[in-house]
Parts: C-alpha cells; structure tokens; sequence
C-alpha cells in the first residue's frame, strides 16, 4: 500500500484526474489529507495491473499506424492493379476501333471501285471508243459524228433487260425468279451484265449466258 498524490495515481492507473476524483466520491479509491495535500491510498495490486494496461494501450497505439499503413499500402496495390487492367481494356477498345474503321475504309473503297467498273462497262455499251482526229478527219467531222452516233444507237438497240427477255421467252415464273436469283449473284464481277439502276441488262449479239439462261446462245 502506498500514499500518492492525486496526479501521480492518475498515471499509474492510466486514467484521469478527474476518474480518480470520482473514484474518491464513490469510494472506490481511499485518500487522506497531510499537510493540506490529499493522498490516495494504492493498493499494490491496483498498482500493478492498471500498468499492464497502460503499456498495453500504448503498445497497440504504437502498432495502429502500422497496420494502417499495411492496410493502406494493400488497397493502393490493388487499386494500381484495377488502373493498369482498365488501361490494358481501353487500349485494346482503341485498337479494336482503328481496325474497324480501317475495315470500313477498305469496304467504301472497294464499293466505289465495284461501282467505277459498272460505270466503265456501261460507258462501253453505250458510246462509242474514243476517236483521236487528224487535222484530215477534222474536215470530216461531221460524218464521223454521225456514224458514231449511228454505232451508239445499235449499241443500245442489242441491249435487253433480263426481265423483259425472260418474259419474250416465255419462262414460267418460278424459273424467271431464279435466273434473276443468278444475276444479282454475279453482276458485280460479271462484265457481260450490264446494270443501270436496279435493272440488269444483256447483249446477246456479243455476250453468250447461256450458263445463266437455259437455252441462249449468241445471236449473230
């Protein structure tokens, strides 16, 4: 048993001065006065074990920050994990989008050759080649205008549209519908089908379809 002051049981019970004054009105904790000072009375085993605890406290004050900043250190890591996925998924979503428009591109670029070539084949059926004149010829222009205006004209007299040909030759519909199946399929790469519009077109005096029209030939 031991006499100390007030402060000095405050710090080795590891609570305030005030919980030690309240200790004293309840009467937990006896006191005395000497020489004007008030004493409390420490009991040995109340000395020993509030001790315990204030070490205990301070050490697992000491350790808090560390385990805080582990925990801390473990979120960052798995945040810089998540940030470096997502980079990885927008850089792919980036390339991905290139290479579609570099595929759209190449799609656009190849419709409009497809449709020069059309262009090119209907320029051929219906106008004549084009004539480089001599200083000669040009006395005769006139003429050659008209002839080629004459060869324009049998040019576009030897075209037929498909479905108007089918129809002359009597084919029963369900057959009409397929051959006009088998033009659709081919005209793009099939320079003998002429198509203006929706329409297709054929020249039987020049062209031979007989493996897309039963029974065709060449027409001298």
């Amino acid at each position: 048993m031991s006499k100390v002051t007030i402060h000095d049981a405050a710090q080795l019970l590891g609570v305030s001065k005030e919980a030690i004054h309240n200790r004293i009105r309840r009467g937990s904790l006896q006191s005395v006065v000497e020489d004007g000072v008030k004493l409390v009375i420490i009991e040995k085993e109340e000395s020993v074990q509030p001790l315990t605890k204030k070490t205990t406290a301070q050490k697992n004050l000491h350790q808090t920050p560390e385990r805080y900043y582990k925990f801390l250190e473990e979120q960052n890591e798995k945040l810089q994990q998540k940030v470096e996925t997502l980079e990885k998924e927008t850089r792919s979503l980036r390339d991905q989008k290139e290479q579609m428009l570099i595929e759209e591109r190449l799609k656009i670029e190849r419709i409009y050759k497809e449709k020069d070539e059309q262009l090119k084949n209907i320029i051929n059926a219906i106008s004549t080649k084009l004539m480089l004149h001599t200083p000669q010829e040009m006395i005769e222009g006139e003429i050659a205008q008209e002839e080629a205006q004459e060869t324009v004209t049998q040019e576009e007299r030897r075209l037929v549209s498909v479905n108007k040909y089918l129809k002359s030759r009597d084919f029963p519909k369900k057959e009409r519908n397929r051959i006009k199946e088998k033009f659709e399929r081919t005209a793009k790469d099939d320079a003998r089908i002429i198509t203006i519009g929706k329409k297709y077109y054929i020249d039987l005096q020049k062209y031979d379809y007989s493996d897309l029209i039963p029974n065709s030939a060449i027409v001298s």
